[in-house]
């Protein structure tokens, strides 16, 4: 039985449909149909129901869909292990970050952290803080560093640093010591603020903002990394954590202005684990050691 006729089965049995099976695995439809027919021969079993231009599963289609779908995985997995261990790799550990994360802290430990461990294949799986926790729960990944507390008591939660926030505006063409003094009232409502690019503090912020500031407009960006663009654009501005516009501060790209209506909240990253090993324990200790305060 050749794998690239249950490959094509999988689909088929997906799409029930040759012609988009043939165009999602750029191959000519005769060829799916060749593969079926030769399945369905090595088997002894017919596969697909077939009524004038119309294909549906029979039954024991449908039970074999399960195994195929099982069986490609399996090998897939084999493949991906097997290239993995050609490359010298010996233990996978998957990191499910947030954006904020890779955006800021990642990079200064990456370096130093996969040198110390050649034998470590690393992944990097990006996703929104309110998923990290479930897919730390369910083993989906290794270990998380979120945006958000974990909820669940099984999980080891441990704060790897807490960050100002800040209000955050474009450049503008004065030095900080020649410039008119910046007006947090006077900015927020004369420019567009972006929100939503974290998902702690936007909530509590925005209805303590419209307390003090009338005439407020804004724009949900839920990214931070795209929010911090249209800033240095001119298009608006933000609360953003200081850790997240560190290098744009320094080097001069966006500024950070005195505000003063109230005090700013402090967020904070959160390392996520069912179990703290030694492998987790150093990777904490080392984004820790790097934060840039």
């Amino acid at each position: 039985m050749d794998l690239n006729w249950l490959r094509t089965f999988a689909d088929a049995a997906e799409t029930l449909n040759f012609r988009k099976t043939s165009e999602r695995l750029l191959m000519s439809q005769p060829s799916v149909t060749v593969h079926i027919r030769l399945l369905e021969e090595s088997l002894g079993i017919l596969l697909f129901k077939r009524e004038k231009n119309r294909v549906s599963l029979t039954e024991e289609g449908r039970h074999f869909r399960q195994k195929a779908n099982s069986i490609l995985a399996q090998m897939d997995q084999s493949i991906e292990e097997l290239q993995a261990f050609a490359q010298g790799y010996r233990q996978k550990w998957t990191l499910a970050i947030s954006p904020l994360m890779a955006e800021t802290i990642l990079p200064y430990v990456l370096k130093s952290f996969t040198r110390d461990h050649p034998d470590l294949e690393l992944v990097i799986q990006v996703e929104e803080s309110e998923h990290i926790e479930e897919l730390v729960e369910t083993g989906q990944v290794s270990a998380g560093i979120s945006a958000l507390r974990s909820k669940r008591q099984d999980i080891h939660c441990e704060t790897v640093y807490n960050d100002p926030l800040l209000f955050i505006l474009p450049r503008d063409a004065y030095d900080d010591e020649s410039g008119p003094a910046v007006s947090g009232e006077a900015m927020l409502q004369s420019a567009i603020l972006f929100t939503h690019h974290h998902p702690a503090f936007w909530d509590e912020l925005l209805l303590k903002l419209r307390l003090r500031v009338t005439g407020i407009r804004t724009m949900k960006v839920t990214q931070a990394h795209i929010a911090k663009r249209f800033i240095q654009e001119g298009l608006g501005v933000s609360f953003l954590p200081k850790s997240m516009v560190r290098r744009e501060l320094i080097e001069g790209r966006l500024m950070d202005a005195h505000f003063d209506l109230f005090p700013l909240p402090t967020v904070s990253t959160y390392f996520l684990a069912k179990q703290m090993g030694e492998l987790e324990k150093e990777f904490l200790q080392r984004v820790q050691s790097v934060h840039f305060s």
